[in-house]
């Protein structure tokens, strides 16, 4: 038997605010050998990334710190190692794939400039040298046209292009050991399948480890060797991948195999109103060049879309990252240019100006990708909710509003009492609920949704799938249902178009389009989402 690379014994972590302690990770003892994946599953704050960001001593020090425990890698006990001896391991022969690609990326850096340090940094690679390896790297991890990329910044991709660049500085110095934080949240079903493929490949040529960590367990079983399973801070069961999948001991593991979106969406009425309809809907983007900035062509985000959504149904919008999905959302909502007919219950709107589309706002509200993001870390929970109200129903009393916050909390199980909290108090779960609060306390009568499951784990998943099933049932609302989660669309969606570069290339009932796809892309997505084969040649983008 060889020595592990990595080893984790007895480890604690505790973070002190307000004079206390607060344990986070208690007495954890896990190995990783080399070329082995090791998976570490549980809820969000069962202490996964907090185990994770230890390896590499980036925790918020002083504030967080560790009772006992050693992370020995290779015989050296990094929590012992100074800040210079850590350097060098730090993305050398350590990577890290972060959850949070918009929070980790520079946003003041270029795509090229941030992983140019990476090789510059490690390897001592010239400008030209490193150039080449950032395009190779792009490709392995499918960005489509790498060159066109090179100059953009972060917020210039979609999530997935995002989480992409992360993946591609993470490999860039061929580590010993990657440590991957849900690094395939943010992707469609077709570049997931990708990204582990490529990890696979990797490990197999250069005998890398890995520290996995995700909610899909879907992933945890093609992927892992082994797997940790965490709750409370502490790991209840680990052992052989097949073993935790077929014969768990712990009643928790349990609990998570089973949780799962399951159930089907409430039955649309085909006679019912039209809320919102589009007819050959555009959005195209223009390509500047030279000293003038003249137009030398179009990224034709949205490209000749129609659609029709009536009262009580939901339609599912799936497709690649980029491909248009989220552009599409917006557009509908008027909160960005387009072309073409868009008619929200009987009324044109696609000609209203910013002021004009204000008195409809709340009626059409979004619920955001990112509930991290979408909600003001400056403002409480209680002020998150109301502000909604104070735009739109600027008579009522500060007593009517806050009642009216309380009764939106309850009904997406939000506890009232703590609506004087701030976001960073809450779990993910629970933010994305305080998202969903903000949008239905205004009673809307169409909603969209961005991808608001992503970010959750799968028994909070099927939480929020069934919150959002109850709610449209008692409201008859109206959802644009935006996901890569097939499985998730197929527990919410009614109808589902596919999208492709903008384009509509299958669209019709949930039944017909997940039972018997017509085009080889919509199979390449089942056949990627669902484990059934290997997706078509050619059809998975690279």
């Amino acid at each position: 038997m060889t020595e592990p690379m990595l080893v984790i014994d007895d480890l604690s972590v505790s973070f002190r605010q307000d004079g206390r302690d607060t344990v986070a990770v208690d007495h954890v003892s896990l190995d990783i050998g080399k070329g082995e994946t090791v998976a570490l599953v549980g809820e969000s704050g069962s202490g996964k990334s907090v185990t994770a960001l230890s390896v590499l001593k980036l925790l918020p020090y002083p504030a967080a710190h560790h009772p006992s425990g050693r992370v020995l890698f290779n015989g050296d006990d990094l929590l012992d190692s100074d800040e210079s001896d850590l350097r060098a391991v730090r993305g050398g022969d350590i990577s890290m794939i972060f959850q949070e690609p918009m929070s980790s990326l520079n946003p003041l850096h270029t795509v090229e400039r941030q992983i140019n340090e990476m090789l510059k940094l490690h390897r001592g690679m010239s400008d030209t040298g490193a150039r080449e390896r950032t395009l190779e790297l792009l490709n392995q991890v499918g960005i489509r046209e790498p060159e066109k990329r090179l100059a953009s910044y972060p917020h210039q991709l979609s999530g997935g292009q995002r989480q992409r660049v992360m993946i591609a500085m993470a490999l860039a110095n061929e580590p010993e050991l990657l440590i991957a934080d849900e690094p395939t949240t943010a992707l469609d079903v077709t570049v997931q399948a990708q990204i582990l493929k490529l990890l696979k490949e990797l490990q197999r040529e250069r005998g890398m480890a890995m520290l996995f960590i995700t909610h899909d367990l879907g992933i945890v079983r093609k992927m892992a060797d082994r797997v940790c399973v965490m709750t409370g801070g502490k790991i209840v069961e680990q052992g052989p991948t097949e073993q935790i999948f077929t014969a768990p001991e712990h009643d928790y593991t349990k609990h998570l195999l089973a949780a799962e979106p399951k159930g089907e969406p409430p039955r649309a009425d085909t006679t019912a109103d039209i809320v919102v309809e589009a007819e050959n809907l555009k959005v195209w983007f223009p390509i500047k060049r030279g000293v003038f900035r003249r137009t030398v062509g179009h990224i034709k985000a949205v490209d000749g879309v129609d659609l029709t959504i009536r009262r009580g149904q939901t339609l599912g919008v799936v497709g690649e990252s980029g491909s248009g999905k989220t552009t599409l959302g917006l557009a509908l909502l008027r909160l960005i240019s387009s072309d073409g007919g868009i008619v929200y219950l009987g009324d044109r709107i696609d000609d209203r100006s910013f002021k004009q589309m204000r008195p409809l706002r709340r009626h059409m509200q979004v619920v955001f990708q990112d509930p991290y993001g979408s909600l003001s870390p400056r403002m409480t929970v209680a002020d998150i909710v109301a502000e909604g109200l104070r735009v739109h129903h600027g008579a009522l009393t500060p007593e009517e509003r806050d009642r009216r916050v309380v009764v939106a909390l309850e009904e997406v199980g939000i506890d009232p009492a703590t609506r004087d909290r701030y976001p960073h108090e809450f779990s993910g779960g629970q933010r994305q609920r305080i998202a969903i609060a903000r949008a239905m306390v205004l009673e809307p009568e169409f909603v969209m949704l961005d991808e608001p499951t992503s970010a959750l784990d799968m028994s909070v998943q099927a939480q929020v799938v069934d919150l959002l099933r109850a709610l449209q049932r008692r409201h008859d609302l109206a959802y644009l249902f935006i996901s890569h989660d097939l499985k998730v669309v197929r527990a919410l969606a009614n109808d589902v178009i596919v999208l492709r570069a903008g384009e509509v290339v299958e669209a019709g009932s949930a039944e017909q389009i997940f039972d018997h796809p017509q085009t080889d892309y919509t199979k390449a997505l089942m056949a990627a989402a669902f484990r059934l084969e290997t997706a078509p040649e050619g059809v998975v983008s690279q």
